[in-house]
């Protein structure tokens, strides 16, 4: 992860992966076959990990964990807790993945379908305002973007915090959840 993380999918050397890891080249290739397949299999780790760490956070929609009414903020703590606690990680599945063609992008379109599709519940949930469903996709799709980017952010910008990033974000959304929606006439 960290060999990727920082170097890039291309830069990445099965040999420097294998020292790193204590382990030989060979044993590295009896495993997981290729750098394609190792790589593969640190895209669904981290995805499998961050998503785990946004539904603990969440409390699972409606499963009596954190209130509803706090389930969007604790999703989004858990979110930045976890890119800016694995920053090599988070390379992996923004930047790497979405540049590598397939099939590392379909594995990272694979992980933002499942946290837009979770967002919708929690925002659905969290609304005091009359959303529709249209419009309950449409802001998860917008927040999951710009949760993507204020990851970014935090992690290339000193003293951010994982608090800082969701109450920016947070900020940003409330009206949204909170006011009767306008129609264009």
């Amino acid at each position: 992860m960290r060999v990727f993380g920082r170097r890039g999918y291309r830069a990445a050397s099965m040999e420097e992966i294998a020292e790193l890891a204590g382990v030989s080249k060979p044993l590295v290739y009896l495993y997981l076959h290729s750098k394609e397949d190792l790589f593969t299999a640190c895209l669904r780790r981290e995805a499998a990990a961050l998503m785990a760490a946004v539904r603990a956070g969440a409390g699972g929609p409606g499963k009596g964990g954190v209130p509803v009414d706090e389930g969007l903020w604790a999703a989004l703590m858990a979110f930045f807790t976890h890119t800016t606690g694995n920053p090599d990680g988070w390379a992996l599945l923004h930047r790497q993945a979405r540049t590598h063609g397939e099939p590392f992008a379909a594995e990272a379109a694979t992980l933002r379908t499942e946290l837009t599709d979770h967002v919708t519940s929690l925002i659905t949930r969290a609304s005091t305002g009359p959303l529709t469903p249209r419009e309950a996709t449409a802001l998860s799709h917008a927040l999951v973007g710009a949760a993507e980017s204020l990851a970014d952010w935090a992690n290339s910008t000193p003293a951010a915090t994982p608090e800082e990033a969701a109450r920016t974000l947070l900020h940003l959304t409330r009206p949204a959840l909170s006011s009767p929606r306008t129609r264009r006439r």
